[in-house]
């Protein structure tokens, strides 16, 4: 994503727009877009400035849930009419911010990794059941979240996870249980296998 990001002038940017491109249908307040993004609140009104500027973006208001009340609030949302908006998507969303062994090396202290395969938007493959499974001993569900979180700011999508203990799995694998049988039984990457699955 270096390299996009001195494209683009920016790294705030290029998660932005990944935001916008791969969530064609979400509209979002800037603090929204910070949050997601990891970006600095300043850091990405500036950018939106420059996104709507050249027409990428427009303004949509939509209710926001705080609390237990939803209030209107003015956002943004792409704008499906921009012209080179395949090119643009194919360019920032082709090129996958994260590579097979940083995604291994990010989950490297939540717990005994036995098993991790990759899925879903890291394969351009958005109907997949899952983008992450990963499998082992003694995992830490609030670790291996603030992992998520982090790479979801940096692809752009929210990512689906399944985490399973390896006694769990085994059991599940060899019963040839559909929720395991969906992620192994079609296109897959796996990273970590310790169990000598595949």
């Amino acid at each position: 994503m270096d390299v996009l990001g001195k494209l683009f002038g920016s790294q705030a940017r290029v998660k932005i727009l990944r935001l916008f491109l791969l969530n064609p249908l979400g509209a979002f307040d800037s603090a929204m877009i910070a949050t997601k993004s990891k970006v600095r609140e300043v850091e990405a009104r500036r950018e939106l400035t420059l996104l709507k500027a050249a027409g990428i973006i427009g303004d949509k208001s939509f209710f926001k849930k705080t609390g237990t009340k939803s209030k209107r609030v003015a956002g943004y949302q792409l704008k499906s009419a921009f012209p080179h908006l395949a090119p643009l998507k194919s360019l920032i969303v082709s090129e996958t911010p994260l590579n097979r062994n940083e995604i291994a090396n990010r989950l490297k202290g939540v717990g005994k990794i036995k098993f991790l395969t990759i899925s879903g938007v890291f394969l351009g493959e958005p109907e997949a059941r899952l983008d992450i499974l990963i499998v082992g001993d003694e995992l830490k569900k609030r670790s291996i979240e603030t992992v998520l979180r982090s790479i979801e700011a940096e692809i752009g999508k929210e990512l689906t996870y399944g985490m399973l203990d390896t006694a769990e799995f085994l059991y599940r694998l060899g019963a040839y249980d559909k929720f395991v049988r969906d992620v192994l039984d079609f296109r897959h990457d796996t990273i970590i296998d310790r169990l000598r699955v595949e």
